[in-house]
């Protein structure tokens, strides 16, 4: 069953990332969005730290993993490996190729935003990237080598995770019938930070790329559908806790740029994020009421197909709004017509690809 609360928290991770990688082509500061606030525009404040969108969406996924695999199995240590593997592959990997297959047909177009790029004066081969994204370390090119390919640079935090799943069954199996597995998350939690240390502000991003930057978010996650399994709190509690760890989480979003703070800033934000998901888990409903909710529902539940392909809408932009020569009032022009396309193209990838596509490999694949 699904969660709506878990949706919208999806749904608000996927617009910060938007809106961010929008503003990095198409800076917003001069039109009226740039209203100073504290010595900041508005739209830098809103901006700048999108990439906690993502840490929102490993902590989600640590979670929704967990607990389903506890819905599926009596425990962890029961985890049917070839089912979990399946699904993992019914997901991902259509959405992937996809994504593979267009950015190709736009860069053998001559597109300039889908082809491989040299940042840091290093040739990368097309064919290192791709298989670098199907082997889920574009992370790691993206760290040695800068952003080889800007469309398929999205794939640094499918890497990530899709690392961590290889390893998550078969670490249920050995270490889910004693208290190993929790001990192994919160080695993984409490390593992070300190590798964030060793890397702090470096340009290659290592602080945020790395398996090793962002594995906390996911093992938080983890963690916190084992705690949501033995442990409930009241709704009088809730009540207090969600709005005092909304804003604590505004104030950090916005206290200072994610580079000066990674160190313990993404730690913090995957834990407020957690506490969050452990008080919408307490009472899960299906349906929220207001508008406003149903359209962040949608949202969240197309947030993969959002996130993989909203960089071909604005790669495609960059084609034939360069950057560097459009106005202020075209940008403004620019941002819903960015959304609506990216909204459109999610939403008919979603309903005549990916979920199809998820429902036959499961239905040949997996016995229920």
């Amino acid at each position: 069953m699904r969660n709506y609360k878990i949706d919208v928290l999806r749904g608000i991770s996927i617009l910060l990332v938007l809106i961010h990688h929008f503003n990095i082509p198409y800076k917003l500061h001069d039109t009226f969005l740039g209203v100073h606030f504290f010595g900041e525009s508005l739209s830098t404040l809103i901006a700048r730290n999108g990439n906690y969108g993502v840490t929102i969406f490993f902590v989600i996924s640590g979670f929704l993993i967990t607990q389903h695999t506890l819905q599926r199995s009596r425990s962890l240590a029961d985890i049917k490996l070839k089912d979990f593997y399946i699904r993992r592959i019914a997901r991902i990997i259509p959405c992937l190729v996809l994504l593979v297959v267009m950015v190709t047909i736009l860069g053998a177009m001559g597109l300039k935003p889908f082809i491989n790029q040299a940042p840091n004066d290093i040739e990368v081969s097309y064919s290192l990237t791709i298989f670098a994204a199907f082997t889920f370390w574009m992370n790691i090119l993206i760290i040695e080598n800068g952003w080889v390919n800007y469309a398929l640079g999205v794939l640094w935090s499918l890497s990530v995770e899709e690392v961590f799943y290889l390893a998550f069954p078969v670490l249920c199996v050995l270490l889910g019938r004693s208290k190993g597995f929790i001990l192994f998350l919160f080695a993984i939690i409490c390593y992070a930070p300190y590798f964030r240390s060793l890397h702090f502000g470096e340009d290659s991003g290592v602080y945020l790329y790395h398996y090793f930057s962002s594995f906390d978010g996911i093992a938080i996650g983890c963690l916190t559908a084992l705690i949501v399994q033995n442990f409930k709190i009241n709704s009088s509690a809730i009540k207090v806790i969600v709005p005092v760890v909304s804003v604590l989480m505004i104030g950090l979003y916005l206290y200072a740029p994610i580079k000066e703070v990674s160190t313990w800033g993404i730690s913090a934000f995957a834990l407020f994020s957690a506490i969050l998901i452990f008080c919408f888990a307490q009472n899960p409903q299906v349906h929220g009421q207001s508008f406003i909710t149903k359209i962040m529902v949608w949202i969240g539940q197309r947030s993969y197909e959002m996130y993989l392909f909203h960089l071909i809408v604005l790669g495609l932009m960059k084609v034939f709004y360069f950057p560097k020569e459009t106005l202020p009032i075209e940008k403004l022009i620019l941002l819903p017509i960015y959304f609506i396309a990216v909204f459109i193209l999610s939403w008919a990838i979603e309903k005549y690809y990916s979920t199809p596509l998820n429902r036959v490999i499961r239905k040949k694949f997996i016995r229920y």
